[in-house]
């Protein structure tokens, strides 16, 4: 009896003894990795836009008067030279009328001094009157002559005012609202235009673009000065306000002078074809830009770990270990950063449960096909 009491005794201390041997024996935890490796990347940032016609123009009366017709609907689209309102021209042709008679009263006194000078011309000659007379003469010759070509100009004063009640259009495009309708008084100094013409063949799509985005957006493309840089720019898309991308492409041709000290921002402009007419003045959107990232790597988000600021991932090392290491950012894509340096092409890192690993752990890699292939290029 003593001799079984023994040998279970020695039993349950030995299995005591094996049982921390047993927990450090626990196999490495099993992580997924992938390898890194570098490529050229295109991401895309949206700026808000605000699209205006190519040409807008507010129409303005250019007499004072009383409309009398309106030729044209709000929204039609018109041609240049088609006229669009009428103002009463029944003062501007008496007005008209008026300086044709004060042209043809200087033109009878311009006879009347042109025969007092033929007069007394050999009258002077022979000495039968005195110079002075002459002179006297052709002095009101001269007043006479003045006298004309004034009224000619208030003749085609006249006349500049008379077309004036005709308002045509000055470009082709679509009008505005008409805010002056049928026996309403207008005038050259109202504060309101009587409507907007917009030409939007083509379109300016307007955008802002900050300090850093405006270094980062000359920095890539080749050209030694910005109307250069300008002329290699690729073409931009169009993100309307319904979400819709616009069919046709755009270019940017303009880049302000200057930034505007208020916001910070430059402001800058691209032109999109609008043969149909789908864009309107006022419409807004966002224009799209693409920046080309080489030599960068794609680390998905879920495989980093931020730290006071800084972006981290777990490195395998030798022996399995691991081992934190920072990465520089440059961009984003979709759930991937791209790394612009910490990362050298065939390294591989962790791509989950970073958050539970401490440097110097040993794990058991597994490829991890499906996320292999996101850290490398689509």
């Amino acid at each position: 009896m003593k001799s079984l009491a023994l040998i279970l005794s020695l039993a349950v201390l030995y299995g005591c003894s094996q049982q921390p041997a047993q927990q450090q024996a626990a196999p490495p935890q099993a992580l997924p990795v992938a390898e890194i490796k570098v490529d050229t990347a295109t991401t895309y940032q949206d700026y808000p836009a605000s699209i205006e016609g190519a040409v807008n123009v507010e129409v303005r009366p250019q007499v004072a008067g009383t409309l009398d017709r309106l030729y044209a609907d709000e929204g039609a689209y018109v041609s240049k030279g088609q006229p669009l309102f009428k103002i009463n021209e029944n003062p501007f042709r008496e007005a008209l009328n008026s300086a044709k008679a004060s042209q043809m009263a200087a033109e009878g006194a311009l006879a009347n001094a042109k025969l007092e000078v033929e007069k007394l011309t050999p009258l002077v000659a022979n000495k039968v009157v005195s110079d002075y007379q002459l002179k006297a003469a052709k002095a009101a010759l001269q007043v006479a002559q003045a006298q004309v070509a004034q009224a000619k100009a208030q003749v085609g004063t006249a006349q500049i005012n008379l077309g004036y009640t005709l308002i045509k259009a000055p470009v082709s495009g679509y009008i505005g609202r008409l805010l002056k309708k049928q026996g309403s008084l207008v005038s050259p100094s109202d504060a309101e235009a009587l409507t907007q013409l917009s030409d939007v063949h083509d379109v300016h799509v307007y955008f802002s673009l900050g300090e850093t985005d405006f270094v980062n957006f000359k920095a890539q493309y080749a050209g030694k000065n910005l109307q250069d840089k300008i002329s290699h720019l690729p073409p931009v898309a169009l993100v309307l306000s319904d979400k819709s991308s616009y069919t046709l492409p755009g270019k940017i041709d303009m880049i302000d002078g200057q930034f505007d000290k208020t916001t910070g921002a430059i402001t800058v402009r691209a032109t999109f074809p609008n043969a149909d007419g789908l864009l309107r003045s006022g419409n807004t959107g966002k224009v799209r830009l693409s920046l080309q990232h080489n030599n960068v790597a794609r680390v998905p988000q879920d495989a980093t770990l931020e730290l006071q600021d800084k972006v981290f991932v777990y490195a395998v090392g030798d022996s399995n270990k691991v081992a934190k290491q920072p990465i520089v950012i440059e961009g984003k894509s979709g759930s991937d950063y791209l790394v612009k340096s910490g990362l050298k092409p065939g390294q591989q890192i962790v791509l989950s449960g970073v958050d539970h690993l401490q440097d110097g752990m040993k794990i058991a890699p597994q490829k991890a096909v499906d996320k292999a292939n996101a850290v490398a290029k689509n």
